[in-house]
């Protein structure tokens, strides 16, 4: 049965399967693990993303998670910088890595890496990192540049982001304020290979689990797979999603999701969410949570950086900016529109949690 319901229905509903709303306790690798895969390129605003969706969690418990490997954060779709549950990544690098590999390969082949490139490089520093050691980006270039492979004009980061592609790397424990790189075979468990129909089943049937209610063109932009292969993800799930139908448009959630029409409270609800959060980045079309017309004012110039938000009832309605000081916070907002005093009050205790969360004393000017 295709159930019908509205736009707001379809923010609500989002929240809910997002944990922003009704939240169960759960850990940061919880969290993770119930998002499949969070967009990580920010990393302070990574730590804020799971943060909000593991209530009571402190940013010392999600970077512990991160630098113990209970949760891992590397490449595995899009090109672009994700956190996963560490079993996770092993099966979606395997169903998404060839298409990544294959979309970059243009630029690799500009800068000269070939394939042959690739082996001698996962070969020297495998041999740097075996026996559980780590290294920073600028040891692994140093160790790249005295064989003779130059590293400079970004050559050396896609190297480094082919070989995580390729389940050689993944980024590993901090050291100080740097990221450190660790070999994929030694950093994470050891799980068996999975049947392609079986990743492809898993991926769809989780993603609408957690992004849900979405389209198929949602998760065709959120993974990057070839339409034939989201297809197959969608039908092999069929059977574990339900329908929901707004403006005449299908979208699809899990029939187990948390979030059921007709069963929300209407609490309200407001959010100070950091910028590359899932509830915009997880979809191809954020009309539900963000007008076409405002979507500038979060990413000003259309230059791919996010500005954190201010998402009430599930729409952005502004965007907020911190400033570190010696002895607090101050954040200053901007309003889509003038915000009336509940919204205010609520962002404003949504901002305290923030300051627990980082361990500051948090101001709106």
């Amino acid at each position: 049965m295709t159930l019908v319901g509205t736009v707001r229905d379809l923010a609500r509903l989002r929240l809910r399967n997002q944990r922003l709303l009704n939240a169960p306790d759960a850990s940061p690798a919880d969290a993770v693990r119930w998002m499949l895969a969070m967009q990580a390129q920010d990393y302070a605003g990574a730590l804020w993303s799971v943060g909000v969706r593991a209530p009571g969690s402190r940013v010392a418990d999600v970077s512990a998670a991160l630098d113990e490997g209970r949760i891992v954060r590397s490449w595995p779709m899009r090109g672009t910088l994700h956190v996963t549950a560490p079993e996770d990544l092993p099966w979606m690098l395997e169903l998404i890595g060839p298409r990544m590999l294959a979309t970059i390969a243009p630029r690799r082949r500009q800068l000269g890496i070939t394939d042959h490139t690739l082996d001698a490089a996962a070969d020297l520093i495998r041999g740097e990192l075996e026996g559980g050691r780590a290294a920073t980006r600028p040891e692994l270039f140093a160790v790249l540049e005295r064989a003779g492979e130059p590293t400079g004009a970004q050559r050396g980061i896609n190297l480094l982001g082919a070989l995580c592609q390729s389940r050689v790397l993944c980024l590993g424990p901090r050291r100080g304020a740097q990221h450190t790189f660790v070999l994929f075979e030694e950093w994470l468990p050891a799980v068996p290979p999975r049947d392609r129909d079986d990743a492809l089943r898993e991926l769809a049937l989780r993603y609408f689990r957690s992004h849900g209610p979405a389209t198929a063109k949602d998760l065709a932009w959120w993974t990057q797979l070839l339409v034939q292969d989201v297809r197959a993800a969608v039908a092999s799930a069929r059977n574990d999603l339900e329908e929901l139908e707004v403006d005449g448009v299908p979208y699809f959630q899990a029939a187990d999701s948390p979030a059921a029409l007709g069963e929300d409270d209407g609490r309200p609800v407001t959010l100070a969410l950091p910028g590359f959060d899932e509830l915009l980045l997880g979809y191809r079309d954020r009309a539900a949570s963000l007008r076409p017309e405002e979507a500038e004012r979060v990413v000003p110039g259309k230059n791919g950086l996010f500005l954190p938000t201010i998402v009430d009832d599930g729409h952005v309605v502004g965007t907020w900016h911190r400033t570190r000081r010696s002895r607090e916070t101050v954040v200053e907002t901007t309003e889509f529109t003038e915000l009336d005093d509940p919204v205010r009050e609520r962002f404003s205790a949504a901002l305290q949690d923030y300051g627990r969360f980082v361990g500051e004393t948090v101001r709106v000017a």
